[in-house]
């Protein structure tokens, strides 16, 4: 079944109103006729499970058949600071980062990243990534569609790192510690964990003065994903899946 995205001013005297690229989605993609079932989320995680009741010029019109407050989303927050990849990779990560369970993906620009960015060229790349978080959320029924933040510089970072409970980098120099070993060292300590951060390396990787600026920070963790070395656009998705792991399988 499909899964669709509404604001509470969308509902009317138990009535869902679509128009705009929902709507074209619905009624030339889907194919969607009068009586099928479709399910719509709003942004305080309430299904609303819906019958299409009819076209009209330029909107569709569903009748409300059940609503629940459902939660599918991970009991953890997760936000993925990416060292900004050559060519179409981050579409690639936005992808799969979705389908995980990632919620908010913030750019970085930093001292081994290849991609140039200006504000101009960098919007319309932006619009491109949420149009793909939302497919993808849409695709695995994901209760909320990852934000896509404006890029920064990895100075920005260190500047935000201490509203996480914990922040891991995974680093190609760190055979020790894994990130298994780092959030069970963080529980055991008695803490809880709701929000954390990833910050993965460009194709080059850290560079020695970044990894300088940020290893003494206390609640930064740098550990190792396994033996291999894994790409950028791989490092990120293998993050999100062990902690996918840790949190809710």
């Amino acid at each position: 079944m499909a899964t669709f995205y509404i604001k509470k001013s969308q509902i009317d005297n138990n009535k869902i109103i679509i128009s705009d690229d929902d709507l074209h989605h619905i009624k030339d993609v889907l194919r969607l006729k009068c009586g099928e079932e479709i399910e719509f989320y709003d942004e305080d995680e309430v299904r609303y499970t819906c019958k299409l009741a009819e076209y009209r010029d330029k909107t569709a019109l569903f009748n409300i058949e059940d609503i629940q407050k459902v939660s599918i989303e991970l009991p953890v927050n997760i936000t993925l600071y990416q060292g900004l990849p050559k060519s179409d990779k981050m579409e690639f990560i936005i992808q799969k980062g979705t389908e995980l369970g990632l919620n908010t993906v913030v750019p970085v620009v930093m001292d081994r990243s290849i991609t140039k960015l200006d504000n101009k060229n960098f919007e319309s790349k932006k619009v491109r990534w949420e149009k793909i978080a939302k497919e993808a959320a849409s695709q695995s029924r994901r209760q909320h569609i990852p934000q896509i933040y404006h890029y920064i510089n990895f100075e920005n970072i260190i500047e935000n790192v201490q509203k996480y409970d914990i922040v891991l980098l995974p680093y190609e120099n760190e055979n020790n510690v894994s990130l298994k070993d780092a959030i069970k060292t963080y529980k055991d300590n008695g803490n809880i964990i709701k929000n954390i951060a990833i910050i993965i390396g460009p194709e080059g990787g850290f560079s020695q003065e970044e990894i300088n600026k940020i290893s003494n920070i206390e609640n930064v963790k740098i550990v190792t994903l396994g033996k291999r070395i894994l790409r950028t656009e791989t490092a990120g998705i293998s993050a999100i899946s062990m902690l996918v792991y840790e949190f809710e399988l």
